[in-house]
């Protein structure tokens, strides 16, 4: 009897760096297997941060990271991935990250990392009467049935349990044109406890869906012929722990589109309603004429 791999495995094998002996702060990783060939954007995110995080004391967890999507990068190659020490402040630390293939500069990011503090706390309310992932169809129930690179990789190899609430745009356009989606994420297996992995996980992840909201609000379908799509730049505040093995709800919009960009916004909600992160990203987005 054979057992199918795990894909959440695969992944946190993938965002194991190795240290380079001879050069302080260097770290190395490798990309998963893409449709594409091109590496996901959201899996050299995770370990930019996971790089800087390997500088900084346990204590001090990422509260917020800026980074810029520069080149597409290859799978087939491996990535350095250079940290720059910025600061290391009474309670913050500031690192600039470097993600790197062939000397060129593949993603840039900064990340702050803060020790816990107590502080001044609210948070918005989880909107109502949004169904429960129990009740919403995933990926996987949409998608197995079909001979397709990209429908085996979201039915297989995809770390991520994805059901968007009213309806996915994986092969058809949106019911109406509207520039808002809930979606319910949750890894399809376990994650160890360990804070920043967590935190890394939920940056991975974001970069799947940030965009969705844009061709939503166009009337289009990630099937569109002739769609040009690529992610510019992504902005992420973690506010509270994060379990990414748990149900997250993405509460998401899109405020404008222009120039062939448009801009992606959410918040991330427990499922007992606790707003643990807030995220943007910016992405070119260009359909035929």
């Amino acid at each position: 009897m054979t057992t199918e791999p795990d894909p959440t495995a695969t992944v946190l094998d993938i965002l194991r760096l190795e240290d380079d002996p001879a050069t302080p702060d260097l770290f190395t990783g490798r990309s998963l297997p893409q449709p594409r060939g091109r590496v996901f954007g959201g899996q050299v995110l995770a370990q930019a941060l996971l790089a800087a995080g390997r500088t900084v004391p346990d204590s001090r967890l990422p509260h917020s990271l800026h980074g810029y999507f520069l080149r597409a990068g290859d799978v087939r190659e491996p990535i350095a991935f250079a940290v720059e020490r910025l600061r290391d402040g009474r309670s913050f630390s500031a690192r600039r990250t470097h993600a790197l293939q062939g000397g060129e500069a593949i993603l840039s990011m900064i990340a702050s990392f803060q020790e816990d503090q107590p502080g001044l706390d609210y948070a918005d309310a989880m909107p109502t009467g949004i169904p429960g992932p129990d009740e919403v169809r995933s990926a996987h129930d949409l998608l197995s049935g079909i001979d397709h690179p990209v429908a085996k990789f979201w039915t297989q190899e995809a770390a991520f349990d994805v059901r968007h609430v009213g309806g996915a745009i994986y092969l058809d356009p949106p019911v109406e044109p509207v520039g808002q989606q809930a979606v319910w994420f949750r890894s399809r297996g376990p994650v160890p406890d360990d804070q920043l992995l967590h935190r890394a996980l939920l940056a991975y992840a974001c970069d799947q869906v940030m965009l969705e909201p844009i061709l939503r609000r166009a009337g289009r379908s990630w099937r569109t012929q002739g769609l040009s799509i690529a992610s510019l730049d992504h902005a992420m505040w973690w506010h509270r722990d994060v379990r990414v093995d748990d149900w997250l709800l993405y509460v998401q919009s899109t405020p404008s589109a222009q120039g062939g960009r448009g801009l992606g916004a959410a918040r991330v909600f427990t499922q007992d309603g606790t707003l643990v992160a807030s995220v943007a990203q910016e992405g070119m987005v260009r359909f035929p004429d």
